[in-house]
This record gives structure tokens, sequence and C-alpha cells, in this order.
């Protein structure tokens, strides 16, 4: 991995949590800088970019004291996505990873080959959700 693909990740990180760029914009950038993928633990409070060659970089995230609920709540996180998807009034990235928690989402992996991001609770259920067409 470069240094311009290190500053990418970390740039990217910092506007997601800043809410300076939006998720579209973040993934063309990180596509961009030729990475194929990101996850982010809550639990373990990280942030890891991944490129095709199986090289990465974890990041820690700015995280909240907001525990990680123990049981997976579909609808709940369904809510929290259709906010950030619809850039709702008083949207901001880090009450979406608060309501995420408060859901049971313990993490999630966005591909971009796959045009997904897989949520996942601390059991294992997932959640799929397609990018917008």
């Amino acid at each position: 991995m470069n240094a311009e693909q290190t500053t990418c990740a970390r740039a990217c990180l910092k506007a997601a949590e800043t809410d300076a760029m939006t998720f579209p914009d973040i993934v063309g950038k990180l596509i961009g800088a030729g990475f194929e993928s990101y996850a982010i633990d809550f639990r373990r409070g990280s942030a890891l970019y991944y490129l095709p060659s199986g090289e990465s970089i974890e990041l820690a995230i700015a995280t909240e004291p907001t525990p990680v609920e123990e049981h997976f709540n579909t609808a709940d996180l369904l809510e929290a996505i259709r906010e950030a998807q619809s850039r709702a009034p008083g949207y901001s990235y880090k009450g979406f990873c608060r309501k995420a928690k408060a859901a049971g989402c313990a993490g999630y992996l966005v591909s971009f080959s796959g045009r997904r991001a897989v949520y996942f609770g601390r059991t294992g259920e997932t959640h799929v959700e397609l990018f917008p067409q």
C-alpha cells in the first residue's frame, strides 16, 4: 500500500466521521485509490481498508461508548440505513453508528465490486444492503 492510498483511507474515514462527504463520494474516492472494500468493526473500534492484493490498513474509528446490543434487530437497522440513504434531517454518521449498535449491529463490510454492504450481528445474523442503482 502506498502513501497516497493510506492518506486516502484516513481522509475518507475522517470525512465520514465529520459528515464532510456522502457515502457515494467516499466509495468513489476509495475505488479511485484502488481499494476493493472496507469493514467497520464497532466492537473493536476499527476500520479496515482492503486492496485487491490482500494488503490492508487498519485505522481507529471515533466511537461513542454505546455497546453493541446482543440481539440483531433488522427493522431498527433498516431504519438507520434508510435515514443515511435519504440524508434525513438531523442525520449524522455518528448517529447512524449509535443506532446501528443499538440495533445489534457489530459491524459491516462494504464490497465495491459486489455493490453491497453486509451488516452483521454478534451471533452471525446478517442483513445485505445492495447499493442503490
